[in-house]
């Protein structure tokens, strides 16, 4: 492809490989020393989720099931890579490049416990609308 078309996609491509990169970091990150405990928390909240198997809202939703993927975790990893000093940033993004990627079962769990309460919240609701009271 050439063209704007192919130039848009080369960024894409671009942008995800670097996204990908600093979720990597970030998963680093929450477990470094040199990082400070607020951005520890928000490295490895965002870390989990991004690394997580399941999305909190699945990608067959239409819209809602990529916004999480294009607009939550980017807006994460800014927040998490402004709470990192730069030079620890750097050397953890260095480390990131040469590592394959991990999986985060604690996001799963987090996610999958999320659903559940969510769940039983509805049920809870829809049965205290819809039953009979005397």
């Amino acid at each position: 492809m050439t063209g704007y078309l192919g130039s848009l996609l080369r960024n894409a491509r671009s942008w995800a490989r670097l996204v990908k990169r600093d979720v990597i970091a970030l998963w680093l990150a929450a477990r470094d020393p040199r990082v400070p405990l607020a951005a520890k928390l928000v490295a490895g909240l965002v870390a989990a989720y991004a690394l997580s198997p399941i999305d909190l809202i699945p990608d067959f939703i239409p819209v809602l099931g990529y916004l999480d993927d294009v607009v939550l975790v980017p807006l994460g990893i800014l927040l998490a890579v402004r709470l990192i000093p730069v030079p620890v940033m750097e050397d953890l993004r260095q480390r990131a490049s040469s590592r394959q990627k991990p999986v985060s079962k604690w996001g799963m769990v987090a996610i999958i416990a999320l659903w559940v309460v969510c769940g039983a919240f509805i049920a809870k609701a829809s049965w205290n609308h819809f039953a009979i009271h005397p």
